[in-house]
Order: C-alpha cells, then structure tokens, then sequence
C-alpha cells in the first residue's frame, strides 16, 4: 500500500504532476471526509453541545455536581479571579453579564462574578442514547424494513427492465431502433417537477397511492441505465450471439445466460446507482406515502423537524445509520466501478 501510494510518474524522481495531483487528492478527500467526520462525532453530542456556539469537534457535555441546600445539580464552572487565581464553583443563575456562583466547599457562600472570569468545564462524554431514543420513541425498524424493500425490489426490477432494452437496442436491428434511443434519452433533459404529477395520477389510477409498490413502480425505468447497458453491450461481440443462435439457444436463454453475465460490471455499476437512488429518495415517496407505517427512512427523519425545533442530534444519529447500508454497498461493489464505467463508453 505504501509503494502504491508513494510512486511517481517517473521512477525515483518527484515531478511537478505528481505534487499537483496528490495536492488535487488531498483537497478532494478532505471536502468529501470532513462533513462525514463532523456529522459522526456531532451524532454522539447532546442536544445543548450540537446547538452551542462556538462549536467544537469532540463531543463534550458539561460538569455537573450536587451541592448542599441546592435540589438540582449545578454546571461546574473555573474561576479566575484578577489577581489570577483560579477556583472551580458552581453556578446557580447567570442575569446578564452577571453570574452567581456558590462555593463548592462552603455552599452557605455565593458570589456575584462578571460572565467574562468564569469558564464552564466539560468532559468528553458520547451520547449514545442519541442512536436508541429514536428506535424507542419512533417506530425507525418499521422505517428501515420499507426502505429496505423498496430498495431491494426496485434495483431487481430496475437491472431486469433496463437491461433487457439495452439488449434489445445493442443486438436488434428493427426500424426506429435509434429514435427509440434518443426518445429515451431525452427524457434525461426532463425534470421530476415535470412528470411528478402525470406519474401521480397513474399511480392514483392503479390504486397504488399510500402503497410501497407505487414508489417502486414509478422509478424502476431510467434512462441512465438504459444507455450504460447498451453502450457496454456494444462491445460484446456479435459473433457470439449468432454462434449461441446456431446452438438453438433461445433469444431469452442468450439474454440470460450469455449477455448478462459478461455485463457483470455495468450491472454492479447500475446496481450501486440505483441503491443509492432508492435509498436516498425523499421528494417521490413523500407525494406517494401518507401513512406512518408505510413511511421509508428519508421521510421518518423529517419527523425530528418540528414548527418551532429540530432535533439535530436525533437527526444526525439517524442520517449515520442511514449511510451504513449505501456505504456497505459501495465497498462491496466498488472494484467494478472502473471497469463498467469504463466499457459503457467503448462501442
């Protein structure tokens, strides 16, 4: 790993190629890595330390103590004084650019300070109840199971349906083949702003309102997909179709058997798009879905977001979770990623 990451364009000898682009690396892992780092540690912050200016980076939660002749416990603050003592107390009001503090040691003495000589203590501390106080409070399992299912059947059918168009438009010679084509194209330049409301009413119209497959329904066709597989499929020979034809194979068994398996790469490719399509969708399925129980994650985190409040801790605990599942995907899948891109842009 280290050799890998150590070599240069020409052996030995550091060029001015090499230092741009490791620069370039750098500058683009660090905008990818740092808002995912920052959302992980903030997930595990309370409340008050999420929504606390300036910010910090570790999660942290104030000192508290239980003083004597007081029923609740009181922050733990540092004094320093002006002659440079310093001297831990607790606080028990701040008015202003005033604070009354009490003596730790003898809770009988209070003292008025400037807000400006005390500091408040804090600990690391990880608030995990963050990731179990939605699963208790929200029916999040629920949440996950429908987003699971919706991803899961809309990738089936989304490989299934685009790839056998692709293979249909590579390996068939019919009229209007190429118009078919560029009419599937173009509807990449439509927004979903305008066909959310005709694809509304069809879903209406087949009774699938408030219903998990309607979201499925709707999305399984994409012409992304539809022009990846057949770009790929142009570089599987023709030859080889017509040998299996000869063989007596039949058009479905030379789809199945032959054609799918050597578009291994542009499917896994398709495969993580779609996942992360799916699982990211928030617009779609909140027009479809009314009922809670038919709710997928995306939707269930709006539930955190209220008139008046948000509960960012709560949110950001949920959105880690929800990144697992893609993420896992990714990883497994990442080593065709190269090579389906790749080979959808070579006829």
């Amino acid at each position: 790993m280290l050799k890998f990451l150590t070599r240069t364009r020409h052996h030995g000898k550091m060029d001015i190629t090499d230092i741009l682009s490791w620069l370039w690396l750098t500058l683009g892992t660090a905008v990818i890595a740092i808002p995912i780092a920052w959302a992980m540690l903030s997930s595990l912050k309370t409340e008050a330390e999420v929504n606390s200016f300036p910010p910090s980076l570790i999660p942290q939660s104030t000192v508290n103590t239980q003083v004597e002749g007081y029923d609740k416990d009181l922050s733990v603050w540092q004094w320093t004084k002006t002659d440079g003592e310093t001297k831990q107390v607790a606080l028990v009001r701040r008015i202003g650019i005033k604070a009354t503090v009490v003596d730790m040691d003898k809770p009988e003495k209070t003292f008025q300070v400037p807000i400006s000589e005390i500091t408040q203590l804090k600990d690391v501390h990880f608030q995990w109840q963050n990731y179990t106080d939605p699963l208790e409070r929200f029916d999040f399992f629920t949440y996950i199971k429908n987003t699971v299912f919706v991803t899961v059947v809309a990738t089936i059918l989304t490989l299934l349906l685009n790839s056998m168009a692709a293979f249909a438009l590579s390996k068939y010679k019919f009229r209007g083949k190429n118009a078919i084509f560029m009419l599937i194209l173009s509807t990449l330049m439509l927004p979903l702003s305008v066909i959310m409301v005709p694809a509304f009413i069809v879903i209406v119209g087949l009774n699938l309102a408030d219903n998990l497959w309607g979201v499925i329904f709707a999305t399984v066709a994409t012409p992304t997909g539809v022009f990846m597989l057949r770009q790929y499929m142009l570089t599987i020979p023709d030859d080889l179709i017509e040998a299996a034809r000869v063989d007596a194979a039949s058009e479905f068994r030379i789809y199945w058997r032959i054609v799918l398996p050597l578009c291994a790469p542009a499917l896994a490719v398709l495969a993580i798009f779609s996942v992360i399509w799916r699982w990211n969708d928030f617009l779609w399925p909140l027009i479809v879905l009314s009922s809670p129980e038919n709710y997928t994650l995306q939707i269930g985190l709006n539930a955190f977001q209220g008139q008046f409040s948000v509960e960012w801790h709560y949110i950001l605990a949920m959105t880690v979770i929800a990144l697992l599942p893609v993420t896992i995907v990714f990883l497994v899948l990442q080593k065709y990623i190269t090579e389906g891109v790749a080979g959808s842009g070579v006829k």
